[in-house]
């Protein structure tokens, strides 16, 4: 099945034999679906902070924060595709010598196209697409309104025009303020100095497409000395892109490797689960995790900020604890000792199977912690806590994505529609020991956690394997606490039609 010539290219994509061969054994057998016991909930695996408490634990952030390498991770290789998904098809499905655009839209399944054009003013990038138009089509204002909308659509996503439809999300103009707009991109930059900096410098980290990284390059170039006019602060930088070494093997319905025309194996990006790399490679005592695109406009980022030292606070107050009970436990401990530490265990990290060896119990603390802000379910896609049923029995404390788990199934359905919060990506992680070793984050990871999803390939279907999710099971074996934080601190763009929303209109 595996040819001189296929061994050849693997190992050209940094892959080895045996890796491939692995990936093909797991869509032999299928992975299983995780089973879902109970959704977290207040009091049942998600913590709710009196506000008192908010601040003391900002408080604390604050004072133990100088002395930590302290770095923001946002995953940024997300094209802005999606987010113009309506466009896209408005500029397939419309012909305006057929029909006029108010009859196109009359059928009311076009809301979001009739409030895009409504609010064109309203956009970021309004002046831009206007410039262009007056470039491309000087007689533009004598068309009439289908084409002219039309004309604007093309302009904005054509490569042509401005290409937004192969641009990054996080380099598309997002909020329009009095003199200039600012990108996705602009604002983490501008956000982090609220939180994730200490002595004067901010350290963060992208994760760019490879083929995007000279263009974050040149934004950058471009908005530093005004963001860290702002802020006064000095930002440094880093940048890395999904590995090859992380691309999983591509197969037919039939499971067999698929082939291109020309018999070669075809590799697919293995969804942001392949970050665990790229976080693993970071050295740092207090990582935020946000995605690109949660961002909002300057007037609201200090409660946002306020949320995210909370979390920090609570982290570190974990931490703290958790590396005061390693340390006894490399001497001899009472039964007094050994019971405050179960207490510990199961109220502040939700572990419900405590062993009684010593040893054991040294092997639960000494692992990377996370904490996870989550908000109340409003039906979004995506994952939430939920109460997992162990590999060996018992039950951990959980992030699931929908699609692991079998909704066919009536009661595992039940139980996802008694979910109560969701996951919004707003996470801060602990990646160094007791004696300030980075842990290897590969080992904390459920390998078994993956899926497999349908898709195509030059129009014909194909089935890919994506790696565990970052947040999913690429942290399962975390020590995890979660805590509720409102739904405004949980802000992205999915489409341009959310740029409208108030918390991304700075004049609103």
């Amino acid at each position: 099945m595996i040819t001189n010539k296929d061994i050849e290219q693997i190992k050209a994509h940094g892959l080895t034999v045996d890796q491939v061969a692995r990936q093909l054994e797991t869509f032999q057998r299928e992975i299983p679906p995780v089973e879902v016991i109970t959704a977290a909930k207040i009091d049942n695996g998600i913590e709710k902070i009196p506000q008192d408490s908010e601040r003391s634990l900002i408080a604390y952030y604050e004072s133990e924060k100088k002395g930590l390498d302290i770095v923001k991770f946002v995953p940024a290789s997300g094209a802005a595709t999606r987010m113009f998904k309506f466009l896209h098809e408005f500029i397939e499905n419309f012909n305006p010598e057929e029909e006029t655009f108010r009859h196109f839209i009359k059928d009311g399944s076009h809301t979001q196209l009739a409030t895009f054009f409504e609010s064109l003013k309203d956009f970021a990038f309004v002046k831009d697409v206007r410039r262009k138009i007056r470039e491309k089509y000087p007689d533009y204002k004598n068309n009439k309104k289908g084409v002219r909308y039309l004309l604007l659509a093309r302009t904005l996503l054509e490569e042509d025009g401005l290409h937004y439809k192969c641009m990054p999300k996080g380099l598309v103009p997002f909020h329009k303020y009095s003199k200039y707009y600012v990108t996705a991109f602009e604002e983490q930059l501008y956000e982090a100095a609220f939180y994730a900096a200490a002595d004067e410098d901010a350290f963060l980290h992208f994760t760019f497409s490879e083929e995007h990284v000279e263009a974050f390059k040149k934004e950058y170039e471009a908005i530093k000395k005004r963001v860290s006019k702002k802020t006064k602060i000095n930002y440094h930088i880093s940048y890395s892109f999904q590995k090859k070494k992380t691309d999983t093997i591509a197969v037919s319905k039939n499971n067999m490797p698929f082939r291109t025309e020309d018999d070669n194996l075809v590799f697919r990006p293995s969804g942001h689960g392949a970050l665990l790399d790229n976080l693993n490679d970071i050295d740092a005592d207090l990582v935020f995790i946000k995605n690109i695109d949660n961002v909002v406009c300057e007037p609201y980022v200090e409660n946002i900020a306020y949320y995210k030292k909370m979390l920090a606070g609570k982290l570190l107050k974990i931490q703290k604890r958790a590396f005061t009970y390693l340390n006894a436990l490399e001497k001899t401990v009472g039964p007094d000792l050994l019971k405050e530490i179960k207490t510990f265990l199961w109220n502040e990290l939700n572990i419900k199977d405590i062993p009684e060896e010593r040893l054991q119990l040294q092997y639960i603390l000494n692992r990377p912690i996370r904490v996870c802000g989550v908000v109340k379910n409003t039906g979004a896609p995506g994952g939430g806590p939920f109460w997992v049923k162990g590999e060996y029995g018992g039950s951990t404390l959980q992030i699931v994505e929908l699609s692991q788990i079998d909704i066919k199934d009536p009661h595992q359905k039940n139980i996802v529609n008694e979910a109560t919060h969701f996951n919004p990506v707003d996470i801060v992680c602990g990646l160094r020991d007791k004696d300030g070793k980075k842990f290897d984050l590969k080992k904390f990871s459920d390998p078994n956690t993956g899926f497999i999803s349908d898709k195509t390939q030059n129009g014909k279907p194909i089935r890919a394997l994506e790696l565990p999710g970052l947040w999913n099971g690429a942290m399962a074996k975390w020590n995890t606490a979660l805590f509720e934080v409102p739904l405004e601190t949980f802000n992205p763009v999915k489409t341009v039609i959310d740029l409208l929303e108030h918390e991304h209109c700075p004049n609103a």
